[in-house]
């Protein structure tokens, strides 16, 4: 039976700029290990608030079991502790994905971020049934995943507001569907302890103003310290501060996406010297006109390049 307890693990610690981590990879196509330990330090020393790792962002359904295990052990050594860790764990098999959280050591990880289930689309009740599982089977706290237009259904605030009263660990809502006035809705009837997150850069700014409590970041990867400060102004209620960062970046959000994800900030890293150009089939590197519009935004943005 669903717990009636409001949050007793402590509500949600994901909280601010968190990092949605991309994978570098070699020329060879090899994961770069090199590069991934100087682009977390790189976020770890800007001051994020917490890193999501192994998401899609991270290309993750690319990656091979060996590389998985590997890729979370580098991190999680790493990371050690200064910063929570939100681990992708989701997908369109309720019964695999309930095994792998039972099974999981998961020390090092501080959450786990599930999707919604893509390709079945499932009903409302067949999405809570979903989450009620995981609920249901994960030790440590969950972060449900709204993205409709990946996954081709949409959460409406009913459901995820029912899981939220619910299930004491489920601590959180990435929402990403773009529908503002679904996430307000979950904002003003949400439980204490529960909290929405921006998933998506380009409306994290208004969706703060609003009571959201942070954002998973892909444009994060480039620019922690700068996107941080625009969060932090925000979260603080310093909104001409924070609208004046969010309408200096408005053309790059655009611009990362147009080619998909994370084919924009992987050009933009490298752009920057940090990581090489290189995807896993079947995503390939943005166009080179994309590219160009990327690096001359950040040369005028004053970023060394």
């Amino acid at each position: 039976m669903p717990s009636q307890a409001l949050h007793t693990m402590g509500g949600n610690i994901f909280k601010g700029l968190g990092v949605a981590l991309i994978t570098p990879f070699t020329a060879q196509g090899a994961i770069d290990f090199d590069a991934l330990r100087r682009l977390v330090d790189f976020q770890l020393h800007s001051g994020v608030d917490f890193m999501c790792i192994m998401g899609t962002t991270a290309e993750t359904p690319t990656l091979s079991t060996d590389e998985k295990h590997e890729l979370r052990e580098r991190l999680t050594y790493q990371i050690a502790g200064r910063v929570p860790v939100l681990m992708g764990c989701g997908g369109n098999n309720t019964a695999a994905i309930c095994q792998e959280l039972r099974e999981t050591d998961w020390h090092g990880i501080d959450g786990v971020l599930s999707v919604c289930p893509y390709y079945n689309k499932p009903s409302q009740e067949g999405l809570y049934q979903h989450f009620k599982a995981i609920a249901e089977a994960s030790p440590i706290p969950v972060v449900l995943y709204n993205v409709p237009g990946r996954t081709g259904v949409n959460m409406d605030a009913q459901t995820t507001l029912r899981l939220a009263r619910d299930f004491d660990n489920i601590v959180a809502i990435k929402e990403a569907s773009g529908n503002i006035t679904q996430m307000d809705d979950i904002i003003k009837n949400k439980p204490a302890g529960f909290d929405v997150i921006s998933g998506d850069d380009g409306i994290t700014f208004p969706l703060i103003t609003l009571g959201a409590v942070g954002v998973i970041s892909v444009i994060g990867n480039a620019l922690p310290a700068e996107f941080s400060r625009m969060v932090r102004l925000a979260l603080r209620g310093d909104y001409d501060g924070a609208r004046h960062i969010h309408h200096k970046f408005a053309e790059l959000f655009k611009l990362l996406f147009v080619d998909g994800n994370p084919a924009g900030v992987k050009a933009m890293l490298h752009a920057m010297g940090m990581i090489e150009n290189q995807l896993r089939l079947p995503l390939v590197p943005t166009r080179l006109t994309t590219m160009e519009q990327i690096s001359a935004i950040i040369k005028d943005l004053g970023i060394k390049i």
